[in-house]
């Protein structure tokens, strides 16, 4: 089993180049993703290019991660309902220096490897100092007006009304392919499905203008299995930055409740998610899909854990699996034992005890760190033994309300 089926087997690979299964199982190849620096974080959804790369480099190509300074500043219109928000020179700088730092978390850009050091490359080094007629007349020709006008994101974003801004922005893309083939011998391009046209362009421009043969390579565009788009929740994307507000109304993603988020994806995507977003050999994932039932729980665990070690870094990973939500989780002193109403209400993760009935007849209340176990009886008796070794118990109201209970007598 070469480097293609691997990545096959794992979820990765949706459309690609007839000759790319022979040449990426041939390698080393040199391969990149762009990522625009339009936020000073990364989310959920560029998770899975960065995985790609990872896994990539871990079979011996050679990485690019290529962060767009130049091409943030007009605007990628796939997949959007709108123009994007102009940002400025200082904003996109100060972008870049977050997303290094998080993609650095996947790629090792300090080591060599089998095909040569994964470097970061910003395109605004070759794009900014364009003349715009030189530009126009070196490579315009290559690009037919019906062939761009034909493509599906063109046609979406056409009916809601496209700027010729936006319209050059699969025509830069393909020329980052070009510079890349030039500058690193670059000879495949990855990026989600969506992302076929603009890519497949960068294949012919590189084709017709260096006369060589490069490869491209989709994503699956992943939705959750209740039709969701991946790495979306009620309040937003869900961004790996643990500071990074995209409103200010939105709530930070502290790492607790990024481990959060996959300790509560459904039952029927955890198998697919060990596989994509973390680098658990095949057969523990295997193992981890045979688990029914409550068992399934353990799986989650396990994804939780991986997916936040790789973004946080294992302390973090480690203090979300153990339920410490911050260091200004609120505590509340009971006298135990106690009926579990009257400290639901006395610590005000509910209004009155006829509430906190409610809450536990809705099965909302539950009761440990990692919410293990669902209060089913409302008349239940909160006991000094149901404390843990650091002498307090978790308690529930929903995914987000805690408090730490600790007995005052």
């Amino acid at each position: 089993m070469g480097t293609f089926e691997r990545l096959a087997a794992r979820g990765f690979i949706k459309q690609h180049t007839p000759q790319l299964r022979e040449r990426l199982n041939a390698g080393p190849l040199t391969v990149y993703a762009g990522f625009d620096p339009t936020a000073p974080s990364l989310h959920i959804g560029h998770l899975l290019p960065v995985m790609l790369l990872a896994h990539l480099q871990r079979e011996g190509h050679r990485p690019i991660a290529l962060v767009g300074g130049a091409t943030a500043m007009i605007g990628d219109p796939t997949g959007k309902d709108e123009a994007r928000q102009m940002l400025t020179a200082e904003g996109i700088d100060a972008n870049k220096v977050v997303m290094r730092e998080q993609l650095a978390h996947f790629i090792d850009f300090d080591s060599e490897g089998a095909g040569g050091k994964a470097l970061l490359v910003d395109n605004a080094d070759w794009m900014m100092g364009f003349g715009y007629v030189d530009f126009l007349r070196d490579y315009g020709v290559h690009f037919p007006m019906m062939t761009m006008l034909n493509k599906a994101s063109v046609q979406e974003r056409l009916k809601k009304g496209m700027s010729f801004l936006e319209f050059n922005y699969q025509i830069l893309q393909a020329y980052d392919y070009l510079e890349l083939n030039r500058r690193q011998g670059c000879n495949l391009q990855v990026g989600g499905d969506d992302q076929w046209g603009n890519i497949v362009a960068g294949v012919e421009l590189v084709r017709r203008v260096e006369q060589k043969p490069v490869d491209a390579m989709t994503l699956p565009l992943l939705t959750t299995a209740g039709g969701q788009k991946m790495g979306k929740t009620v309040g937003g994307a869900v961004w790996l930055s643990p500071t990074h507000k995209a409103r200010p109304e939105d709530k930070p993603v502290t790492p607790y409740d990024f481990y959060q988020y996959w300790i509560n994806v459904d039952d029927a995507d955890v198998a697919r998610f060990l596989k994509l977003f973390t680098f658990l050999p095949m057969d523990e994932i295997a193992r981890l899909e045979a688990l029914q039932g409550a068992e399934i729980r353990e799986a989650k665990k396990v994804l939780a854990r991986e997916a936040t070690g790789l973004v946080h870094g294992e302390a973090a990973a480690d203090q979300a699996a153990k339920g410490q939500v911050s260091d200004k989780m609120p505590v509340h002193q009971a006298a135990l034992p106690e009926k579990l109403v009257v400290v639901l209400a006395d610590a005000r993760l509910c209004k009155s005890r006829g509430e906190a009935r409610r809450k536990i007849a809705e099965g909302a209340i539950r009761l440990g760190a990692d919410r293990g176990e669902r209060v089913t009886d409302a008349d239940a008796v909160l006991a000094p033994e149901r404390l843990t070794e650091d002498g307090s118990v978790v308690l529930w109201c929903g995914r987000k309300k805690a408090v730490r209970v600790r007995t005052s007598g």
